[in-house]
């Protein structure tokens, strides 16, 4: 009985351990934010630190579960003496020195190493090309300003990339304009809080063009899930053509928007109240359905302004959002618009 509780630990064992090495390799392979697929220097820097560390725990957890597994069978009870004793041994100077200097010094190597990684990650120097971006955190949406340009966005983060030939570094600047929140993009850089009234820095050097996901990582309310936020690296060239986008002179707002005061809150080509998002480019990111929603019944501190709109007036203020994207990049679409566009037109 005592053998067969041993094998079932011992293939226990082995199963955790498997998984524990092969999990990386699996989350890696997925689609969503990981730091185990990194893209810019600092999250290559966290990814190598992770590693080392994961290398020397597993050591350990090797160690451990195979001297485990080793005494429970060779010390396992036997038939022919169920009543006997086992040896009794009463301390050992060697085995007690062992297991206080070693974790020790494991203790002290992670300790260093990890201090190492944050120096060189928060020490390193500023270029004089570097874009300066400065995020605040509020309930619950991201605000985006780049003061080199004038330009005010939200929810979305457009860097340039970076290569050898052409190096390019963005440094953001972070605060809170009222709880505290946590910018994160797992494949660019590490976690960093944004707190009122005090300002935080980091910085990415992308290396790859793409869309990068990035989420609030510290609850900060009940519409803490809506703290997603999309990071755009672009190419010179796409940069370029967005930043131009960007001054291009806002559409004309129509009556309802101007009547129905909802400039107090928004703001359009950073004309405008800033307590809600701008709404620039707000057609990329909500579709036709959920600008509907919005406005009608509201989300995150925004009050239900519907229920004082005429359906006329509802319509006009839709339609008007829906023009609010660049010209370059289309307006979100509807699942349904877009499955109706995918099906083949039927043959007369």
């Amino acid at each position: 009985m005592q053998a067969r509780r041993a094998q079932r630990l011992i293939r226990g064992s082995s199963a955790a351990a498997w998984l524990l090495l092969t999990s990386p390799m699996l989350i890696a392979q997925g689609t969503t934010p990981s730091t185990l697929a990194p893209a810019s220097t600092p999250a290559h820097q966290i990814f190598d630190l992770s590693i080392f560390i994961v290398t020397i725990t597993g050591g350990i957890f090797l160690v451990v579960g195979g001297l485990l597994a080793v005494a429970l069978y060779r010390f396992r009870a036997r038939k022919t003496d169920l009543l006997a004793e086992p040896a009794q041994i009463y301390g050992s100077t060697q085995i007690e020195l062992a297991w206080t200097v070693i974790p020790v010094l494991i203790v002290v190597v992670l300790f260093l190493t990890t201090a190492r990684i944050i120096f060189a990650i928060q020490d390193v120097q500023k270029p004089k090309t570097a874009l300066d971006v400065t995020v605040i955190g509020h309930q619950f949406w991201w605000e985006f300003r780049y003061p080199k340009y004038g330009i005010v966005t939200a929810n979305e983060l457009h860097i340039p990339v970076s290569s050898d030939s052409a190096p390019e570094a963005t440094f953001l600047k972070l605060t809170s304009a009222d709880v505290n929140h946590s910018f994160w993009i797992p494949q660019l850089a590490g976690k960093t809080d944004l707190i009122a009234n005090h300002v935080n820095t980091m910085w990415m050097d992308p290396r790859k063009p793409g869309l990068y996901l990035g989420q609030c990582a510290q609850f900060c309310g009940s519409q803490h899930a809506m703290m997603l936020l999309r990071v755009y690296v672009d190419t010179p060239e796409q940069f370029d053509a967005w930043i131009k986008s960007q001054a291009q002179p806002a559409p004309q707002d129509p009556a309802v928007f101007q009547s129905k005061q909802c400039r107090n809150c928004h703001s359009i080509a950073s004309v405008g109240g800033m307590r809600g998002p701008a709404l620039d480019l707000v057609a990329t990111r909500l579709t036709e359905d959920q600008l509907i929603r919005q406005v009608l019944q509201g989300g995150g501190n925004m009050p239900a302004y519907g229920k004082n709109l005429s359906p006329s007036e509802t319509t006009a203020l839709v339609q008007f959002l829906e023009t609010l994207h660049p010209l370059n990049q289309p307006a979100a679409a509807d699942a349904s618009r877009q499955a109706a566009m995918a099906e083949p037109m039927p043959k007369p």
